[in-house]
């Protein structure tokens, strides 16, 4: 479906900011994406502020003139896409706010519109995946990360914060481990047992090491094989990116991947059966000349422009 018109002729300083200027209605009818924020970060360990990263991702989003040149598409002309605005988040409470999420999305996915989610933190990926779930069973996973967010408690007696969604995913039965990637793994943890619990869980762990000697095509040769046409969910923690490149971000990690890598990553998940895709952890407060925020609205467009091409199918 292609949209009418084009917003894009305005200046970027101009107008109102929602994502890409799409307009923003909860009209869900012939609606081909959803662009969804989610304004929370009351379980960060570090810094906090990603409760503001979806206002900044949609303000930077206006310099997004529509046209892919790398990829050969207009996304915002082939889909019909609309900005959602927020869920209702409640800060006090994760499990009021993960239950907020899982009924947003759905309501969302029973239209069959898909949906591009922006947090906020990395825990809102598990109520995301739910609702994905209940649509296509277990999901193959791509998560781009500094970190496998797979601890059992990072406070005790807490089993949901942005350290623990994927563990509690597979727990759940939303994760299928034969088609699990972290991709990015890096930084100085508690102990040797937390990159060795994500593998134990299924995870297949490609850390950052492995990702700059082998080269972005061959880690992408082993995404496509494994995955193959089963449903698959991007997650992309923006500290996956060096935070020379992203220093916007609450927990950030020396030694990433740069912009063009991840760029890269992205675009080479083209031709995968992709149902859905969250970017997490952009911290404005800790943005200097909003580049994180900027690198952030063009990887959702360059997922935007994946779904497109897999319209052209």
């Amino acid at each position: 479906m292609t949209s009418t018109g084009s917003s894009f002729a305005a200046p970027p300083f101009q107008g109102i900011a929602t994502f890409g200027r799409r307009p923003q209605t909860r009209e869900l009818v012939e609606i081909d994406v959803a662009i969804l924020g989610v304004p929370f970060d009351s379980t960060v360990s570090y810094r906090s502020g990603t409760r503001l990263g979806p206002r900044a991702i949609r303000e930077q989003s206006l310099l997004l003139w529509g046209f892919n040149n790398v990829l050969s598409v207009a996304p915002f002309e082939r889909l019909k896409v609309i900005d959602y605005g927020d869920v209702d988040v409640v800060p006090v409470d994760v499990i009021a706010t993960h239950q907020a999420i899982e009924s947003t999305a759905k309501t969302i996915l029973q239209q069959g519109t898909k949906l591009i989610t922006l947090g906020g933190e990395h825990s809102i990926s598990l109520p995301l995946l739910r609702a994905h779930a209940a649509v296509h069973g277990p999901l193959a996973v791509v998560h781009f990360d500094a970190h496998p967010d797979t601890w059992d408690e990072e406070y005790p007696g807490c089993k949901f914060s942005h350290g623990t969604p994927f563990r509690r995913a597979i727990e759940e039965g939303l994760i299928d481990t034969t088609a699990y990637f972290q991709i990015g793994i890096r930084g100085p943890t508690a102990g040797p047992q937390d990159y060795e619990d994500a593998k134990q869980l299924g995870a297949q762990m490609l850390t950052i090491d492995e990702v700059h000697s082998r080269g972005v095509a061959s880690i992408l040769d082993d995404v496509r094989l494994c995955v193959g046409s089963k449903p698959t969910y991007v997650t992309l923690d923006i500290d996956a990116v060096d935070p020379a490149f992203a220093p916007g971000t609450g927990t950030p990690e020396v030694g990433g991947l740069t912009s063009h890598q991840m760029l890269q990553l992205v675009r080479g998940l083209r031709g995968l059966n992709l149902i859905g895709f969250d970017l997490v952890e952009v911290s404005p407060p800790y943005d200097p000349s909003e580049i994180t925020a900027i690198l952030a609205s063009n990887l959702v467009f360059e997922f935007l422009s994946l779904l497109a091409l897999r319209e052209l199918m």
